[in-house]
């Protein structure tokens, strides 16, 4: 088998259309093309350069299509080794090259990065293509197929040969030329707008800014938002001034603090139409065109849509399942939410005003029943949520549940000097792997949170390759007075980040092709462990006033508990009606020419009877989760992993918040199983039995 990590010494020269002046090199100067003798390997980001990419990517698809000739040339019958495992290593310096370009396009992107990524997505989904539609490949694999029983393979083969195969079949392999040549078109089209649409949304979001200049305004924001808007106003050479933004750590905080119902409005109605002011960065096209050439794949495959082609290979199995799952719960969120809304009319009511509940109002008068309620202030519980204590709680939970531990490295390559980077060992002392931090926003970095990675975990030639993994997250910049404070909902994002990176670096498979979780899966340990940001035992280890150091007060907590159920119709509501509405366009059965999605929005949300005082969470022109196809269909994923979050947090509950027996079977079958096995029967060896809805509800205070 060929080594992946032998350097090939060809030349491959091209112009780079770009900013700075043309360049060429050759693969022996390309820090991408060369093997990273750097700390753990992790990527030399202070040798790449944008002129890098484009060379990288043409010399590592050339080394795959070498790779895939010597499989399919093989004169040898084809057997798992020589062709299922030969397949699943294939590629290694492309995905290498790959991890490291997206994420950045992501976290840390630029102008020419965004032109190259239009560039090499085609690209990439034409390589793509090449291989799924190679006939001749495709027959060495089935022929592996077909003889599967007398194959002597082991339960992590028999899973890879298994997913293998599916890929191939459900990407079009079986079809005639005729079909592979029009779902070639479409793969690239959808590639094509995918990108655009994420370009659009990103200048859309940064394009936006609420300058204000009259104090009055900033009645009822928080210091910390107020000192953090007047920083960006400094450097925006607007001294004097307040900016604020579009990025969530600005735009949800202004709509839960600031007096002014009419900013609050502005603000919303910018967030809430992204996308959609037919301009240039506008997407309601961009998504009809999606939409559509995905129904006309499922059909080319034989689906009746894209929902039923998306979920067969997930835990929900069909769109029925999904719909019966959302339904369930959106009786009983809206019954609550509209409670919800009517306290909030209530509280509007009593302040003097005549105005009708309007989405910009919710949170702002949600926080003022919360207070009334509960005597609980969102701003009395950031002191003792600065973000070093919290990431050091995530850390402290990792090491009682599964011993691992975490070294800041500081002789280490970083992509942004505002990224942290840890070495995560065993606890004694063998290595695990490497974790970057990257925590506040920034114009190169698009909004929200997530955890990605620059190498995945899987074995080769007998010897363990170490992930190196990423989480990346928008929470407020430290101020001249006070360090990053997060709300306990960031806290949540950042524990629930932790928990995709844990199952990142603890992943113990051979294979590359089952190292990843099925889309409904790969939400369990990551929202498992946000149970634990909560949880009384170790809430007192880690939440620590900024500035006395003092543990958070018991009565605090308490308060925080008992609100616990506190606008949960609310945010339960918006979820679901963003999953409806991404099922409802998955469902459509044929083409629609002339898909409106505005009014195709309005309908699905007035079908489920969703009320005006509430938005999606995201509406269609923004809904970046089902842009591309990787949670199309699959926003309802969330809630799914949310009934098996809830079972599975029961279990130490029952047997202790650090129990050892259960946290080492929660390590085996669910964090490093990867989809080595079926993802039911590992949460079973796990549980012990499938999950039940009873705990969520329970949750959510909806029984």
């Amino acid at each position: 088998m060929k080594n992946l990590y032998i350097i090939i010494l060809s030349i491959f020269i091209m112009e780079v259309s770009c900013k700075q002046k043309e360049a060429s090199t050759s693969a022996s100067e390309n820090p991408l093309l060369t093997e990273f003798k750097t700390p753990f390997q992790v990527p030399p980001f202070d040798k790449i350069k944008n002129e890098h990419y484009m060379p990288a990517f043409e010399a590592g698809m050339k080394m795959e299509d070498d790779e895939i000739a010597q499989i399919v040339n093989n004169k040898d019958s084809a057997t798992f080794t020589n062709t299922i495992e030969a397949l699943d290593y294939s590629g290694r310096r492309l995905i290498d090259i790959q991890y490291i370009f997206f994420s950045l396009t992501s976290a840390n992107t630029n102008d020419t990065l965004q032109e190259i990524q239009e560039k090499v997505t085609r690209l990439l989904t034409k390589h793509s293509d090449n291989i799924i539609l190679n006939s001749a490949l495709f027959n060495r694999v089935k022929t592996v197929y077909i003889n599967r029983d007398k194959a002597n393979l082991n339960e992590e083969q028999m899973r890879l040969l298994d997913k293998t195969y599916r890929r191939f079949v459900r990407n079009g392999a079986g079809l005639d030329s005729v079909k592979q040549k029009r779902l070639r078109e479409i793969n690239e089209q959808m590639a094509s707008l995918s990108v655009k649409f994420g370009d659009n949304l990103l200048k859309e979001t940064k394009a936006y800014r609420l300058v204000i200049d009259n104090k009055k305004d900033l009645n009822g924001l928080p210091e910390s938002l107020i000192n953090a808007a007047a920083d960006d106003a400094k450097n925006a050479s607007l001294e004097g001034k307040w900016i604020f933004t579009l990025d969530n750590s600005s735009i949800m905080p202004f709509l839960t603090y600031a007096a002014n119902g009419s900013l609050r409005e502005k603000m919303l109605n910018a967030y809430s139409n992204r996308g959609n002011n037919n301009n240039e960065f506008d997407n309601k096209r961009v998504m009809a065109q999606i939409f559509n050439l995905r129904i006309e794949k499922a059909q080319l495959l034989g689906y009746n849509n894209f929902a039923a082609l998306a979920t067969e290979e997930r835990m929900a199995k069909n769109p029925e399942n999904v719909y019966n799952l959302l339904n369930k719960l959106w009786t009983p969120a809206l019954k609550v939410a509209k409670r919800e809304a009517s306290d909030l009319q209530e509280s509007i009511n009593k302040d003097g005003n005549t105005f009708k509940l309007r989405p910009s109002d919710w949170r702002y008068y949600a926080e003022k029943v919360r207070k009334e309620k509960y005597d609980l202030d969102e701003e009395q519980i950031r002191p003792y949520f600065p973000l070093e204590n919290v990431k050091q709680g995530a850390f402290m939970v990792a090491n009682k549940l599964f011993g691992i531990t975490f070294t800041e490295v500081t002789d280490i390559p970083k992509y942004n000097a505002d990224s942290h980077v840890y070495e995560v060992k065993e606890n004694d002392g063998k290595h695990v792997g490497i974790l970057y931090m990257d925590f506040h926003p920034r114009a190169s970095k698009r909004g929200g949170a997530w955890c990605g990675g620059f190498r995945d975990q899987h074995k080769f030639n007998g010897k363990n390759i170490s992930p190196v993994v990423s989480i990346v997250c928008n929470f407020s910049k430290p101020t001249a007075d006070a360090p990053s404070l997060l709300s306990f909902d960031e806290t949540n994002t950042l524990f629930h980040e932790f928990g995709h990176a844990l199952q990142a670096l603890l992943s113990n498979v051979t294979y590359p092709g089952v190292a990843s979780l099925v889309r409904d899966y790969v939400e369990l340990p990551s929202q498992v462990m946000e149970n634990w940001a909560s949880d009384p035992e170790v809430i007192n280890l880690y939440a620590k006033h900024y500035k006395t150091g003092k543990p958070i007060p018991k009565e605090l907590v308490d308060k925080m508990m008992n609100s616990r159920y506190f606008n949960e119709g609310f945010g339960t509501v918006e979820y679901l009606a963003a999953s409806i509405l991404d099922m409802d366009y998955h469902t459509i059965n044929e083409v629609v020419t002339d898909l409106d999605v505005l009014k195709f929005e309005a309908a699905s949300m007035k079908k489920v009877g969703l009320i005006p005082e509430i938005l999606p969470r995201y509406r269609t022109t923004y809904f970046n989760h089902i842009s591309s196809t990787d949670y199309a269909a699959g926003y309802y994923v969330y809630v799914w992993a949310q009934v098996l979050d809830a079972d599975a947090y029961q279990a130490f509950k029952e047997n202790g918040t650090f129990d050892q027996p259960t946290a080492k079977l929660f390590r085996k079958y669910i964090l490093e199983k990867g989809s080595s096995m079926d993802e039911m029967e590992a949460y079973k060896r796990f549980r012990g039995a499938e999950p039940s809805i009873e705990p969520l509800l329970k949750r959510k205070g909806f029984l």
